[in-house]
This record gives C-alpha cells, sequence and structure tokens, in this order.
C-alpha cells in the first residue's frame, strides 16, 4: 500500500481506486463548486476542439472514399501506387510530430489553427492534381500540416482537467474522429452525385468540398480556441481560481517551463514512452486500416460503392459508444491496463474472424464492428495512461507527440500489407494486424508491471525521507520521490 503522503499525482500503487481528497499535496477544494467549475469546462473546452477534430479525420480518411468513387482509374492506381499515396501521410507525422508539438506548446492552442488552414489547401490541391505523383506530395504536405493537431488537443485537454478525469474527455474528443468515419461515408456518398460537375469526377469534389469546409473551419474556430489555463478569460475570477489552483495541485501543465533540443532528448530516454509507443502503433494499425481499407473491403463483400460507403456508418458509430463506455468505467475504477487488454481482446477477435474469412458476408462485416471497437478503447488509454505517468509541461507535450505520431507509424504497415492482389481476403493484412495488436498487448503488460514495480521501489525509499520533501514538484515531475505511477 502507498503512504498516505504519496501521491501519484494521478493514482497511487495500490489495487484500490484513487483517492485524491487525501493526499496532503491536493487542496480541500469543494465538490459542488469543482462539479460546477467541470461543467462550465466541458462545454466550452470540448465542443470547439470536437468540430476540429472531426474535420482533422474527414480529411484523414478521406482518400479511402475517393479511391472507390473514381481516383484509382482516372489516376491509375496500379499495383501499389494507392498505398504509396496512404503510407507518405505516416511519414510526415514522424518528421514534423514533435516539432510542430513544441511549437504548439510555445505559441499556444490558436497555431492549431493555423495548422488546419494549411492542411485544407492541402487537401483542395489533392482534389485537383493530374498525375498520382503529385498526389503523393499534397499528401505529404497535408500530413505534416497535421501532425500536432491530435497530439496538441490531447495536452490541451489534459491541461484544463486532473488525470482522473483526462481520459473519458480525451475519447469523447476521439468520438470526433470515429464519427468522422461515419459521417465520410454518408458524405461521400452525397457528393458522388456531383460526378461530372464542371467537368470534375466525384472524387475530386469529395477533396475539394471537404477542403473548403476544413478552412471554413478554421477560420470561424479562431476566435473560440481554447487558451492554456494561465490565459482563460472565460470564466469568472473564482473560477479561474479553482481551476488553475486544481491545474497546480494536480501538476499536469506547466506555464513557464522551458524546452532545448537536449532536454527534448532526454524526455525521450524514458521507457514508458516507447511502451506507449509500441501501444499505440500496436492498435493504430488496425485503426488506420479501417479508415483507408472498409470502403475497399466492404465492397469485396458484394455492396457497390455507395452501398459500401453507406455500410461503414454503423461500425463507426458503435465503436464510438463502445469506447466512451468502457472508457468511463476505466476512469471509474482508475484501471488502465485491464481495459486496454479489454480492447485488445475484442480488436483480436474481430481480426480472427477476418482471417478465417468465414463465407457468409455477414459474419465478416460483423468483424468488422469488432476491429472497430477494439481499437477506439485501446488507443485512447494508450495516449493518456502513458502521458499522466510523465510528469507535466514539455515532458508531457513530448511523450503525447512521440506516443501519437511514432505510433501513427502503424500507418506505414497497413498500407503495404493490405495487397489488392489479395482482395477481398487481404490475408496479409489482416494477419499483420494481429501480429501488432499482440505486441500491443505485451507493451501494455510490460507497462503495468514495470510501473508497479517502480511504486513498490518509491514506498520503500519514501518511508526514509522526510514527510515533506524540499524537492519541487514543479521541477522533478514524475522523477519526484511522491509521485506514483498509474496502472
Amino acid at each position: 500500500m502507498a503512504d498516505s503522503s504519496s501521491v501519484e499525482k494521478g493514482a497511487f500503487a495500490q489495487d484500490s481506486p484513487v483517492s485524491h481528497a487525501s493526499s496532503a499535496l491536493h487542496p480541500p477544494f469543494d465538490h459542488a463548486a469543482e462539479r460546477q467549475l467541470l461543467r462550465k469546462l466541458d462545454f466550452r473546452i470540448l465542443p470547439t476542439l470536437w468540430i476540429l477534430y472531426l474535420v482533422n479525420f474527414i480529411d484523414r480518411a478521406n482518400i479511402g472514399n475517393a479511391k472507390i468513387q473514381g481516383m484509382e482509374k482516372e489516376l491509375n492506381l496500379i499495383g501499389q501506387r494507392f498505398n504509396v499515396c496512404v503510407w507518405v501521410f505516416s511519414l510526415s507525422y514522424l518528421v514534423a510530430g514533435i516539432p510542430l508539438q513544441i511549437a504548439f506548446k510555445k505559441y499556444g492552442p490558436k497555431s492549431l489553427c493555423v495548422m488546419m488552414l494549411a492542411w485544407g489547401i492541402c487537401v483542395i490541391g489533392c482534389g485537383l492534381v493530374k498525375r498520382w505523383e503529385q498526389l503523393v506530395v499534397c499528401r505529404l504536405l497535408e500530413g505534416m500540416a497535421e501532425a500536432a493537431y491530435i497530439s496538441g488537443a490531447a495536452y490541451l485537454i489534459g491541461a484544463y482537467y486532473t488525470k482522473a478525469e483526462y481520459l473519458t474527455r480525451f475519447v469523447f474528443f476521439c468520438t470526433a474522429g470515429i464519427l468522422a468515419g461515419a459521417i465520410n461515408g454518408f458524405l461521400s456518398s452525397l457528393i458522388a452525385k456531383m460526378d461530372g460537375t464542371a467537368g470534375y469526377g466525384a472524387w475530386r469534389w469529395i477533396f475539394i468540398i471537404e477542403g473548403c469546409i476544413t478552412i471554413f473551419s478554421s477560420i470561424a474556430c479562431w476566435p473560440v480556441v481554447p487558451p492554456f489555463p494561465e490565459d482563460s478569460s472565460f470564466l469568472s475570477p473564482e473560477d479561474k481560481t479553482l481551476m488553475l489552483a486544481r491545474v497546480k495541485a494536480d501538476g499536469g501543465h506547466v506555464a513557464d517551463d522551458d524546452i532545448s533540443f537536449k532536454k527534448a532528448l532526454h524526455y525521450l530516454k524514458d521507457w514508458k514512452i516507447w511502451t506507449g509507443v509500441a501501444m499505440n502503433l500496436g492498435v493504430t494499425e488496425n485503426a488506420n486500416s479501417l479508415a483507408n481499407f472498409q470502403p475497399t473491403i466492404l465492397k469485396g463483400l458484394g455492396y457497390t460503392a455507395t452501398q459500401a460507403q453507406v455500410h461503414s456508418i454503423p461500425v463507426y458509430v458503435v465503436g464510438a459508444i463502445f469506447s466512451v463506455v468502457f472508457a468511463y468505467m476505466s476512469e471509474y475504477l482508475q484501471r488502465r491496463y485491464y481495459f486496454y487488454i479489454l480492447g485488445w481482446a475484442v480488436l483480436a477477435s474481430g481480426l480472427t474472424v477476418e482471417i478465417v474469412h468465414p463465407e457468409n458476408p455477414k459474419v465478416r462485416y460483423m468483424g468488422m464492428f469488432f476491429i472497430a471497437c477494439g481499437c477506439y478503447l485501446a488507443m485512447p488509454i494508450s495516449i493518456i495512461w502513458v502521458s499522466i505517468n510523465t510528469g507535466s509541461g514539455y515532458k508531457r507535450a513530448v511523450a503525447i507527440a512521440a506516443i501519437i505520431n511514432f505510433g501513427t507509424a502503424g500507418a506505414f504497415v497497413s498500407s503495404n500489407v493490405f495487397m489488392f492482389k489479395e482482395s477481398p481476403r487481404f490475408h496479409t493484412g489482416f494477419s499483420t494486424g494481429l501480429g501488432l495488436a499482440c505486441m500491443g498487448a505485451l507493451a501494455a503488460t510490460i507497462t503495468w508491471l514495470g510501473c508497479k514495480q517502480e511504486n513498490k521501489g518509491r514506498d520503500q525509499k519514501r518511508a526514509e525521507l522526510p514527510e515533506v520533501s524540499d524537492e519541487s514538484l514543479k521541477e522533478l515531475g514524475d522523477e519526484h520521490p511522491d509521485f506514483r505511477f498509474a496502472l
């Protein structure tokens, strides 16, 4: 059991749920005032970021919808050319993710709108290309502009909420990306009716119209994107004082932190960041497969292009509901590992169905639901679990960026193992996805056991130290003797 003065700054090492109020480092905040504050934050922080992420994911995944609406034929996407257009997007995440996340932390949340404007222009460019090589360039630039949006939004959400409130808020944010898949199918089926308008094929209009929506959204949301907590002006003085006290006590966001290349490299030496990358990669590869190849897979089940777009909608809706329900349970019980494994088990079940490839297409369609549910539960847990275990300020920002952007490297794999010569079985693609999912489960187990062992060691050392430490929690972060890792 953890000492009464030992705080995780979010969770203790013991097997019972966390009691934040018991920590000597946490002021005794008024619970009624906190509930009122949380309602205000929920209505002010989350909706804007949710809408922007909805647009973000539509832009990211629309290439799969455009492919079956004539892009493949018009741009002569033979062999693995389409796959190249998909994986080059992930390459840009690796190149630009961490640098842009540091820029976000330095220049503030409104930088997200600038990034969004840039990628909206690139999306329109995808609809105007004449050759497949030009599409590759546009997708590369689009990915670079998008690279810090999810990690930036994840950091911003964590800056306002305590670690015990973080996961459900981030999962709600992630439902925008999940539902974007459903909206993408519906929107693409409507835009497909514009085929031939102004001499452009339906696939071009998908890019052009959705790119214009992105540009409009980036401009419209500029005034309402929330700043960092210390600069917020949407709360009353009393609420702001309470909010800042909670932020300070929780230790997730540091306003006056500084960064250097040397410090960033030092942060990346933390083993938990890299097990987090493996956890995220194991499920993100399958999520990317779902986003980029589901229309093609569904078309292979015998549906027309329009029917395939429409049948993708229920898959995403069920995945969103599943992730929200079980993420809430994970946060309520303060259990991350168990629910990541639950997500893995559901995902593995769906992948097994697709690998076996039963004759009944309805059974294979059911497998898509399992894949979506498993991915969309395990993916946010992998991000938030590690981020709350990596201290505060720039270290948390770098950790989130590394997990998301290196984890997105899964798209490198998915875009090259879903070979169209294997359509509609895609045996290699689904088998690879199952292998990576098992790698993620192993990484989660290592994280759980490692953090448990570190907590035990800190409990033993803490008993030998003064009851009140002179060392600064702000400076030491997760290296502080009172810090305990979430399990």
